[in-house]
This record gives C-alpha cells, structure tokens and sequence, in this order.
C-alpha cells in the first residue's frame, strides 16, 4: 500500500480548522492510500504560541519563530514531503513554501495574502514562492495572471459549512420568536475595548426612540474575548428593557437568529452575509493607525469582506460601513433602526447580500477542490 506524505502548515485556530477538514478531503480522494501528515503541531510547536500579530509581539518571540523556522526547514530536507500545504499565514508559511520549492517539492498555498488591498508588489514574491496558490475569493487569481504562477479560485469554505447548517433550516425556524439584534465587536482585546462601549451606547439610543424589549445577543470569539465583554457590560450596562446575554461562540447561529446586526469588520462580515443577516460594519483604530492606513491601503474602498467582493464584480456593496470618525452611537442606531421597524428595507438589504454571494460560489466544496488541486500537483 503507498503512502503519501503531505506536510500541512497552519499557524492560527481559523487556519487549522480548515486544515482538519482538507485532511479528510485528501484521505477520501485517496481510496487504498495512506496519507501520512505533518506540521506544525506534529513537532510540538501550540497554535497560541504561534499565532502572535503585531510587530512588536513578533519582535518580542524572534528567537522562537527563527527556531520554528530552522525546525520545519529541516524536516522538509529530512522527511521530504510530497507536497508542502500552506495555509494562510503568510510571513511564516511563504518563507517555507519558498523553500520547499528550492528542495525540489511542490507548494500550495491556500488562502491569498490581502495584495488587493495593499502591499502589491509582493505578488512577484508571493509566485516565486509557489507551485500553486488556491483562491477563496474570485477576483484574486487574476492578480497573478503575468507571473506565470497557477492561481485557482476554489470556492469558500465558510460557504460550504454555511450551507450544511442549514440544509433543510427553513428561514422562520431560524429567526428568533422576538426582535433580535446582533452584536459583534470583534475577536482581539483592543478591537472589544474601542468599539464594544459605542456599541452599548448605540442600544441606549435605540432605546430612547422608542424600541422596547429587543433581545441582544453578543457572541464572544474566546473566553478572554468573553470576560473582557463582561467587563465592558459591567461598566456600562445596556438598558434595562432589553433581553441581553454575551454567549461563548456560536456566532453564525445568533447571526441567523438575529433580525440585523452590528458587525466590526473581518469575517464576521462575510458570516454575516452568508447567513442572510443585514449588518452595519463597525471598525474604529487610533488616529495614528487610521492616518498610516489611509495611506497604505490602495486596492480596495471597503472594509467589510462582503463588501469587497461586490466592490470587486462591480456592484453595489450590500453593507453600510461606520469608520473611524463615522462609528457613532447614533449612526449605529439609526441603521439597525431602520431594519428593525421597515420589513421593506430589511428585505433590500438581505437582496443585496444574496446578489453578492453568488459571486462566491463554485463548482463542488472547496476543500475538495482543494484536495484535488494539491493531488494534481504531485502528479506533475
């Protein structure tokens, strides 16, 4: 019986998700086989240890991510995979991929670096370290077209996992029996402590217009996530005719449940739109960060992901966006205000964001895609 080695990098909990699932997809289009797999974790390297952002905490665990580096470049050269699978985390895992390329062994990676949005001349860097780069958005392999690189777009798997939560959920089961509102402040401390307080503050006003007895549901990325929104609650508690509950997880189930929501931008957003919730996308950084990004970021006009994608097919963005100095109380309150006593405009903004999700779709899941293309590339 052959057995196939596969080294599969991911360095974040969103990227060893998908990682899990692709492992099952290559097992299953290898009937006979033995697929034998490696990474990270394998060599005793924690997902928390290596999934640092910043420059400053990067700076801080050089010495660590230079000895992950000299550990995985080694067992390329020693246990010399058949393909090397990256998946996003794009500092560390282009370096290996690139390096594995120089051994002689193929490099896929999945999920595109953000060069439409800023930095776009690393794409002549980003082909030369790849035999092939899979695709989550359709306007990204068109990037690539005069490297010479294979770029494939494969589909989203968020899309696939959306659908298979709610094969045979109808919308009414879905919806909760009262007036819901969604409230996602992010997934990182400082994104929860600048935009959760605006956020309560927008409930306040919704309440002195006139909304009673709203059910508010916050679901917490982690349990730091959870205990710093409990904190902010405590200070700056949300009004007293409101059904309010932070939950751990199970944002695209309280996304489905909610009537619109209130998102900071990120995949929330494209969470969001996949479950057919309307959502004002919320994002506010320090006026340094704000000046530095205004300036760096060339490629796109949106913030949201659902956004960009209507942006790119050339299409009306589905989803009001609140910036930076626009990010207020009553600008929030006044669109979620909107949705919640007009069913008209509610149902031209869940058109909207139907209209630019078919712009995601593809043929079969892209995690079998996936599996295909990595196989197709030890073939050749």
């Amino acid at each position: 019986m052959s057995t196939r080695k596969i080294l599969l990098l991911a360095g974040e909990e969103s990227g060893l998700i998908y990682a899990e699932r692709l492992k099952d997809a290559l097992q299953n289009a290898c009937p006979g086989e033995v697929v034998e797999f490696r990474g990270f974790q394998s060599e005793g390297f924690k997902t928390a240890d290596l999934a640092v952002m910043g420059l400053w905490p990067v700076l801080k665990k050089i010495f660590f991510f230079l000895g992950v580096a000299r550990t995985m470049k080694r067992l390329i050269r020693t246990w010399r995979p058949d393909v090397v699978v990256t998946i996003d985390y794009p500092d560390m895992n282009l370096r290996l991929a690139g390096f594995a390329k120089g051994q002689g062994i193929p490099s896929v990676h999945i999920v595109c670096p953000q060069v439409w949005a800023w930095r776009q001349h690393r794409i002549p860097k980003v082909a030369a370290a790849l035999t092939k780069l899979l695709c989550f958005l359709p306007f990204e392999p068109p990037l690539f077209a005069t490297t010479g690189l294979t770029a494939r777009f494969i589909g989203h798997p968020l899309m696939d996992l959306v659908n298979s939560e709610t094969k045979g959920l109808s919308p009414q089961e879905a919806k909760s029996a009262s007036r819901c509102v969604a409230i996602l402040p992010g997934s990182r401390i400082g994104e929860i402590q600048r935009l959760m307080p605006g956020l309560l503050a927008s409930l306040h006003v919704l309440a002195s217009r006139g909304f009673e007895n709203l059910k508010i549901l916050v679901p917490a990325a982690n349990d730091r996530a959870f205990s710093e929104i409990e904190r902010i609650v405590r200070d700056c508690p949300p009004p007293a005719s409101f059904g309010f509950e932070v939950v751990r997880g199970k944002a695209r189930e309280v996304l489905r449940q909610a009537d619109c929501a209130a998102v900071a931008s990120g995949t929330a957003t494209l969470e969001a739109a996949l479950v057919r919730c309307p959502a004002v996308v919320v994002y506010a950084v320090a006026p340094i960060v704000a000046w530095f990004l205004r300036r760096m970021i060339k490629g796109v006009r949106h913030a949201g992901l659902a956004n960009v994608i209507a942006e790119k097919a050339g299409a009306k963005p589905p989803m009001p966006e609140l910036l930076q100095e626009a990010f207020t109380p009553e600008a929030v309150a006044a669109q979620l205000g909107e949705w919640l006593s007009c069913s008209t405009s509610r149902e031209k903004a869940v058109a909207a964001i139907d209209a630019t999700m078919e712009h995601l779709k593809s043929d079969g899941a892209a995690l079998d895609n996936a599996a295909r293309e990595i196989l197709d590339c030890i073939a050749r």
